[in-house]
């Protein structure tokens, strides 16, 4: 395996520039896309090899179940610094597992209690909640739900309504509890992937604030709707989760609302910023990947090849 088992821990660095520049310069669904796809690809390689390193450190405890073969000098030799990374990667995969399926849980557990809070009310696409808390979110699940409180929408005029319907709605539509779920998990898999998810956060917003404002045909009744949310709002609930989608910084919305509408590019043109940043994350995908496999196919012809017939 060599170094190459070590590459996909630190690759996910090579998606930083892009992080940052796909926000203020591709359309956001395809920021929201390309930004997600690479935390995906970019998380499972480093989980990959961090289990692969766990096997080789697992195989020098005394008493493990592994074959004895497992732990001989040929196969300890594939991988450098045996001893101090094999016995690193336990609790290090350990804390990434529990991390995993502690934000999984929390995902569904909320999506679960809210969706029981609503079950006595009609199976409508809108629900309005009596409520002095002003909020408004995307209850994915089904076709999807609505819920905003009658103190929010007490603040808004009928156009600002319907952006603030069009937004959520827009977030149903978009599947983006998938995509913030998504860069979530590979922030807690890697912590050098935050930056994605942190960008994604915000892409999403973008993404539906450009989609209301195609829906109710004006960008500033969606900017004057979000703008009077935030002035008013105290948090919705359970915001910080993520199939709910978080503000993000709303001065940044509104005034990219207030300016000309994002060109919808399927790839960045390759000699700008964001092209060459954009290209650097693909490659450092790639690469990643590629030693991942490398690692894991290695590994497995010299366990193969250790272990006794």
């Amino acid at each position: 395996m060599g170094v190459f088992v070590f590459l996909p821990l630190v690759l996910p660095l090579s998606a930083w520039p892009v992080a940052r520049l796909a926000e203020h310069r591709l359309h956001p669904r395809t920021a929201t896309w390309l930004l997600s796809a690479v935390a995906a690809v970019l998380a499972l390689c480093s989980t990959l090899c961090l289990a692969l390193l766990v096997v080789v450190g697992t195989a020098q405890l005394p008493g493990n179940p592994l074959p004895d073969g497992w732990s001989d000098p040929e196969v300890r030799e594939a991988v450098p610094y045996d001893e101090v990374a094999g016995t690193a990667a336990i609790p290090l995969l350990a804390a990434v597992l529990a991390a995993c399926s502690g934000a999984a849980w929390r995902h569904h557990r909320v999506r679960r209690d809210a969706g029981r809070a609503l079950a006595g009310l009609r199976p409508t696409t809108v629900a309005v909640l009596p409520d002095d808390a002003p909020y408004a979110y995307a209850l994915p699940g089904g076709r999807g739900r609505v819920v905003a409180s009658t103190s929010l929408l007490a603040c808004l005029e009928p156009a600002e309504r319907r952006a603030l319907f069009a937004h959520e709605r827009a977030h149903l539509a978009g599947l983006h509890h998938r995509f913030l779920l998504t860069v979530q998990l590979a922030a807690r898999a890697n912590p050098f992937l935050r930056p994605l998810r942190t960008a994604v956060a915000y892409t999403a917003e973008r993404w539906a604030d450009e989609d209301a404002a195609s829906a109710v045909g004006s960008r500033r009744v969606v900017a004057r709707a979000i703008g009077k949310a935030a002035l008013i709002s105290r948090g919705s609930p359970a915001a910080t989760l993520a199939h709910f989608a978080a503000p993000g910084p709303v001065p940044r919305r509104v005034a990219a609302l207030l300016g000309p509408a994002p060109a919808a590019r399927v790839w960045p043109p390759a000699f700008t910023a964001v092209g060459l940043a954009a290209w650097g994350a693909a490659a450092g995908t790639t690469v990643s990947a590629l030693s991942s496999a490398n690692a894991a196919v290695t590994l497995f012809f010299v366990l193969k090849a250790a272990t006794p017939l």
